[in-house]
């Protein structure tokens, strides 16, 4: 996996991913996503709604609104309790998240500990038992020791609402700011995440309300509209996409953490005590979907909370191995029935489920799987991009996404810029358009071709030689293999189907 400095530079160079406002300097951790990112972005939205709502009878979408009644943040806790801890550093004037100073200190012991075990499988060779030498090495053992000792005690100091507890815990472990060096820290205070806004015609009788930070609350308000209108008995679910907002203390590595971010996410309704079995349905489901992406199983990873939100009663993360460590990639938490409920008592609505079966009404509990589109599309690029070593000592930078998701799924070459050439490649390009998201280019000799190609992710390059003049026949270059197969021009259409087609994808999740 190449560093995420490489990985900003080609998403920029590419046209993936740009600064937002750049002409004027860009706004801090806000970015645009350009022509080939946003192809990429769509192609990733598409495969989890069609795997998520088509897939699955029992679960439908929703596409509900950025701003909401004022009294539903309220409702959901987060005018209350949606803050995280404040620190600043007076030396450098910045500003920092207490607890990701405190968890960025074990992740530089983590790495103390990967270092020990790389040397240790450099000197035992094949012989090497990882498990046994964790267990029996002091060194590693106490590096395992102490990041314990700090997590739990960070954990307390969370649910404790802590926040002298915190400062004195930075300052006993000496943690510096990353900018000046020094420990000269400020109190830890709370700070609000939640962006805010006036709504009215004038001052006087505007009203505050708030960018929804998270898009989980538009699901719950319309639930009973939904199960209604569409005559879903529990379990079901209800899928939604959309644009959510936190004003982040510290936003940072690319688009990991943004101010502004794309949420995918599905709320699943369940009987009140069947939501530890859902918990444990959707938390496999959902790895096998992150599983058919074709990326290694080694980059993923459960991690159970320590710490519990106000309105949970489980929660993991799928983490994945960025290029900065372990992060979180997806949430998926047994919500219980805390939203519902505090809805319908700040609403003054009812919003019990009436179970036809049993006769009875109850407030549903709910299972919930949240992903982050930008940190999906980070996942994926941070895994694909490659530098290749060739034969001839020449190295090639290609991008290896899953072959359903890249942004143009072919390119019409022809050899060369003769008429004859030219004409044909045009009209395998119309006829392929209507099916295929492709580009046609006859610009510089093929090989610089085929690097541009690959450089963006095309999983495959159509060359019309003179021979396809002959025999109606062209070459298909696959962008992993580099290899080469002569296809009848007929055939074109059903060998790229084979290879690309969405549906292909979408088996593999049969459960």
């Amino acid at each position: 996996m190449v560093d995420i400095k490489k990985i900003i530079s080609h998403s920029k160079e590419y046209g993936f991913i740009f600064p937002s406002s750049e002409i004027y300097d860009g706004l801090s951790a806000v970015y645009d996503y350009a022509q080939n990112g946003v192809l990429l972005k769509n192609n990733i939205r598409e495969f989890w709604w069609k795997s998520m709502v088509q897939m699955n009878s029992d679960i439908v979408g929703v596409d509900a609104s950025i701003l909401m009644h004022p009294k539903t943040w309220e409702a959901s806790g987060h005018v209350d309790a949606f803050n995280d801890p404040l620190i600043d550093n007076r030396d450098s004037n910045k500003r920092y998240r207490a607890d990701v100073l405190i968890e960025d200190y074990c992740e530089k012991i983590e790495g103390k500990i990967n270092k020990e075990i790389q040397k240790a499988k450099k000197n035992f060779g094949a012989d090497f038992d990882q498990a046994k030498f964790i267990k029996t090495n002091k060194r590693v053992s106490d590096y395992f020791n102490k990041i314990d000792f700090i997590k739990k005690r960070l954990t307390k100091l969370l649910e404790d609402d802590n926040l002298n507890g915190l400062k004195l815990l930075i300052e006993e472990l000496k943690i510096n700011c990353p900018i000046s060096g020094s420990n000269n820290w400020t109190d830890v205070k709370q700070f609000n995440l939640m962006f805010d806004t006036m709504v009215g015609s004038s001052d006087e009788s505007s009203t505050k309300i708030f960018l929804r930070p998270e898009t989980a609350q538009g699901i719950f308000v319309n639930y009973l509209n939904i199960q209604k209108t569409s005559r879903m008995k529990i379990p079901f679910g209800i899928a939604q996409t959309g644009k959510a907002f936190r004003n982040e203390i510290v936003a940072r590595q690319f688009i990991f953490r943004m101010r502004e971010f794309e949420q995918m996410e599905m709320q699943y309704f369940v009987k009140p005590g069947d939501q530890k079995k859902w918990y444990e349905t959707w938390k496999e489901r959902r790895m096998l979907w992150h599983y058919s992406l074709g990326f290694e199983k080694e980059n993923y990873r459960f991690h159970d909370h320590d710490k519990l939100a106000h309105y949970a009663d489980a929660a993991t993360d799928i983490q994945f191995k960025f290029p900065f460590g372990f992060k979180e990639l997806e949430g998926i938490h047994s919500r219980t029935d805390f939203d519902l409920g505090n809805h319908e008592k700040f609403s003054g609505k009812k919003l019990k489920y009436y179970d036809i079966d049993s006769d009875k009404k109850y407030t549903p509990y709910v299972v919930e799987t949240s992903i982050g589109l930008d940190r999906l599309f980070l996942a994926i690029i941070s895994n694909s991009l490659e530098e290749e070593k060739l034969d001839n000592n020449s190295t090639r930078t290609v991008l290896k996404l899953p072959k359903f998701l890249a942004p143009t799924k072919l390119a019409i070459l022809p050899l060369l810029k003769k008429d004859e050439l030219v004409k044909l490649s045009k009209k395998i390009k119309d006829d392929l358009k209507f099916d295929f998201n492709l580009v046609y280019d006859e610009k510089d000799a093929i090989g610089r071709r085929y690097r541009r190609q690959d450089a963006i992710g095309t999983p495959y390059c159509i060359t019309i030689d003179h021979d396809s003049l002959k025999n109606e026949t062209v070459t298909i270059r696959d962008r992993d293999s580099m290899k080469q197969d002569r296809v009848k021009i007929e055939e074109v259409k059903k060998f790229l189907n084979s290879k690309i087609d969405i549906s292909i994808w979408l088996k593999k999740l049969s459960w």
